[in-house]
């Protein structure tokens, strides 16, 4: 029986996917110059020629991981209610996602650094930076609502210090007191304590080494990129 056109948009969405994540993979373990594509479909367990299909190339793929990167950001959820309360879930749930996107954030963090895919950061955060523009202005609003002097300096020290977390937790990882760090920006908020951990999702990988990140002291810090 042939299958419908919904069945076949489903299976291509799925293969779509599937290569995305395998570039993910391989990406963070051989960094995005020392990756082909071979690796990845292997790792995919699909046919080369699916990723011009999909992507068109290794540099459209890569730019297909960073627009996920901005998805994730953007997408976050948030609750109903005071500025208060919808500030604590903003801190919670990018903390979540710092947590669960580990592999993803790395590489990002590396394709931002390294000037040959530099540019295909710059062009993605350019094709977002409408819904970025409304994310910030809606933190500034939720700033102002608080009864903040300076929202916009109070957004971008916000965005700062959450960006450091996410910095800190891609290098380091499941040595990085994330828990204690999420209690620690909620109390610089003068916001509640939170009366749930973090269902931490990361695990350390079997053998491999780890730098240490305990009650502020980092130990032999560097990336495995």
């Amino acid at each position: 029986m042939a299958r419908s056109e919904d069945q076949n948009r489903r299976a291509r969405e799925r293969a779509k996917e599937v290569i995305l994540q395998a570039a993910i993979e391989v990406f963070e373990e051989r960094g995005v110059s020392g990756a082909s594509i071979a690796e990845i479909t292997k790792r995919a367990g699909v046919a080369q020629g699916l990723v011009s299909y999909h992507f068109g190339g290794k540099d459209q793929l890569i730019a297909a991981v960073i627009d996920r990167w901005f998805i994730t950001l953007l997408e976050l959820p948030s609750v109903e209610g005071g500025p208060d309360e919808v500030l604590a879930s903003i801190i919670d749930s990018v903390f979540q996602a710092t947590a669960y996107a580990v592999p993803l954030q790395r590489v990002v963090l590396a394709i931002q650094q390294q000037p040959a895919t530099h540019r295909l950061f710059a062009e993605s955060e350019d094709r977002f930076s409408e819904q970025v523009t409304m994310a910030e202005d809606a933190v500034r609003n939720l700033f102002r609502a608080r009864g903040a002097a300076d929202p916009g300096l109070e957004e971008v020290m916000f965005r700062s210090v959450l960006e450091g977390v996410f910095v800190k937790y891609s290098v380091y990882r499941d040595t990085y007191p994330l828990e204690d760090a999420r209690r620690w920006v909620r109390r610089l908020y003068d916001l509640p304590e939170p009366t749930v951990p973090l269902p931490l999702a990361v695990a350390p990988r079997e053998g491999e080494p780890r730098p240490r990140a305990r009650g502020g002291v980092c130990e032999g810090a560097g990336s495995d990129d």
